[in-house]
């Protein structure tokens, strides 16, 4: 039997169990605020840039980077001892990275956070699916439209991405992440569907922002997908990105807690930052994560953030 994950924090006691996803939040006396845990509760980690996809509106940084195993195993120990809850693999492409089973094998057995990967699902091999199992707790896959629209976004077959997911959902839990821009809004219905029918616990609706191949959203699309959240009533809950959550019905019981002490991301150069999308953060020196994060809150302080 693990044991669960507490944290101390202005909305009160956190208690985490990896295993089965349980959350219980203890809010009839606020713990001091010297005793709040200093570590964010979730951070995500980009394996490596490497993708064999070439999305426009993709965010990642073109440049070739991967982290160094070692350092990061390092950086995963001292997240866990200090109130972490769960590390995202992504990218690029995570399944490219060369270590990824022998990293999630390790966060399982020597930590107690929970491990989730972001993939495009279309490198999941019978021996990389084998691998993986029993060695990662929940799997988001990302799908930007169905059919014709997903494959002129994504450039790879839609029955066979199809296909993968099923199979994943035999190994783990997932959720299906998709880009909202005005090519994907129009199969928001379709993709709805068929998400419930993977069996997804989750639907991570993530409005297209802004990149060197891309505009982002717009305005009038923002508008249709507001009205389309508004009315959706099917079985599998609804997510949204934090950038843009504004003017969407959201339920957050932390709602306390803001920036750092949520989430904080590191790039496939070990570049320690507030979200993905960011473009200055604080290089994980030789002194850890945990004296990165001390920097970082205070260069944030600095601007007002």
């Amino acid at each position: 039997m693990e044991k669960g994950k507490i944290r101390f924090g202005a909305n009160g006691i956190h208690i985490f169990k990896r295993e089965t996803g349980l959350n219980i939040l203890v809010d009839e006396r606020i713990p001091p605020s010297h005793l709040w845990t200093k570590c964010p509760r979730q951070v995500s980690i980009a394996l490596t840039n490497t993708c064999n996809l070439n999305c426009s509106y993709c965010y990642a940084p073109k440049h070739s980077a991967t982290l160094n195993f070692r350092r990061l195993i390092g950086w995963l120990d001292e997240l866990d001892a200090n109130g972490c809850i769960g590390v995202g693999f992504g990218g690029g492409e995570p399944t490219l990275y060369p270590h990824l089973v022998e990293l999630c094998s390790h966060v399982m057995k020597n930590t107690n956070l929970a491990i989730t990967l972001t993939t495009h699902a279309h490198n999941l091999s019978k021996k990389l699916l084998s691998e993986l199992k029993d060695n990662l707790h929940f799997v988001r896959v990302s799908m930007d439209g169905v059919g014709s629209t997903y494959e002129f976004m994504r450039g790879r077959s839609f029955e066979t991405l199809c296909k993968n997911i099923r199979k994943l959902k035999t190994i783990v839990p997932i959720g299906i992440n998709y880009v909202v821009n005005s090519t994907t809004f129009n199969d928001l219905d379709a993709a709805a569907k068929l998400v419930a029918d993977f069996g997804a616990s989750e639907f991570l609706l993530l409005p297209e922002e802004p990149t060197n191949g891309s505009h982002g959203i717009n305005h009038q699309t923002i508008l249709a997908l507001r009205k389309w959240v508004s009315s959706y009533n099917g079985k599998v809950p609804l997510s949204i990105s934090e950038n843009h959550s504004e003017g969407f019905p959201v339920c957050n019981s932390l709602n306390k807690e803001k920036g750092l002490d949520v989430f904080a991301h590191i790039d496939a150069s070990g570049i320690l930052k507030r979200t993905s999308y960011d473009n200055e953060g604080v290089d994980i020196q030789n002194n850890g994560v945990m004296d990165a994060l001390g920097d970082l809150k205070k260069m944030k302080q600095s601007e007002g953030i």
